[in-house]
């Protein structure tokens, strides 16, 4: 079994499994792929179920190459994406005919586009600021280098949107911990700041690192991070938030803090207004 799923002909041809078993103990995942029958498959089993429908002739492409590379933020749900000429894919799979040389497949295990052939695709789909929070978590997976992308296009003289390949790749942080991360950094760069720092250490009395900042100016001493639910759910996170806010205060920090439900608009004001307030850049 490839991940746990196989294709049933060959079960059946090497005496493996009966027809009443392939009936009763599996089901079918893609036509004439497996696995057992209460099994809920993960995206690496469901991306190797994709390349044995294919006959094991395609490659693992896309958001489903970047989550086996160890990406995060992939759900278990996602479209697999396959580098394979056919215009049938079954649901949940999305089959490409894109032009793919042997240096940019990783047949280890799965083949898979490289780290590097994964952000030049992941560059070109989407908008670019769902590209830069999927580069994003690629790189922080795998610390591809820009460059290496960039001379990878060269030798794809004709693809689609090859053009915002550069400017995509240029917004990439690995420091981003999270889509939401990703999406602030792009509003505020495309708003006309400066691409913030991330990860930006704040050192304690000793001089060691106490606390890190999502993004910010270090110039300014001006912060913005994104809080997801669970600062607010659990009362030990948020008394410690409390006290981190406290130090950071008195330190000099300005942190903007965001929350899901804030508006674009209104953050960006919050933004000038303490940007401002430290004299601008």
């Amino acid at each position: 079994m490839e991940e746990g799923v196989f294709l049933g002909t060959e079960a059946l041809a090497s005496g493996a499994l009966t027809r009443n078993q392939l009936r009763t103990v599996y089901r079918r995942v893609l036509p004439d792929v497996y696995a057992p029958a209460q099994a809920e498959l993960t995206l690496r089993q469901r991306a190797a179920a994709a390349w044995l429908w294919s006959g094991r002739q395609g490659v693992v492409s896309g958001l489903a190459a970047s989550a086996l590379w160890g990406a995060q933020w992939v759900d278990d749900d996602a479209v697999v994406e396959l580098n394979w000429p056919n215009h049938r894919a079954p649901p949940g799979v999305l089959t490409r005919n894109d032009t793919l040389l042997e240096e940019e497949i990783d047949r280890r295990v799965l083949p898979v586009t490289t780290p590097e052939r994964t952000a030049f695709d992941l560059a070109r789909q989407g908008s670019e600021s769902a590209a830069v929070a999927r580069l994003d978590a690629l790189a922080r997976a795998t610390d591809f280098k820009g460059d290496d992308v960039r001379r990878l296009a060269q030798r794809h003289p004709h693809v689609r949107h090859l053009r915002r390949v550069d400017r995509v790749l240029d917004w990439v942080d690995a420091g981003a911990e999270s889509p939401q991360e990703s999406r602030v950094r792009m509003m505020l760069v495309r708003s006309g700041y400066p691409q913030p720092t991330t990860q930006i250490p704040v050192l304690a009395p000793d001089g060691y690192p106490r606390y890190y900042l999502d993004m910010g100016w270090e110039e300014l001493k001006v912060a913005v991070e994104y809080d997801g639910e669970h600062h607010r759910e659990n009362d030990r996170t948020f008394r410690k938030d409390i006290i981190r806010l406290e130090y950071l205060a008195s330190v000099g920090w300005i942190v903007i803090r965001v929350v899901k439900a804030d508006r674009q608009a209104e953050i960006l004001r919050r933004v000038e207004r303490a940007v401002m307030g430290r004299g601008g850049f």
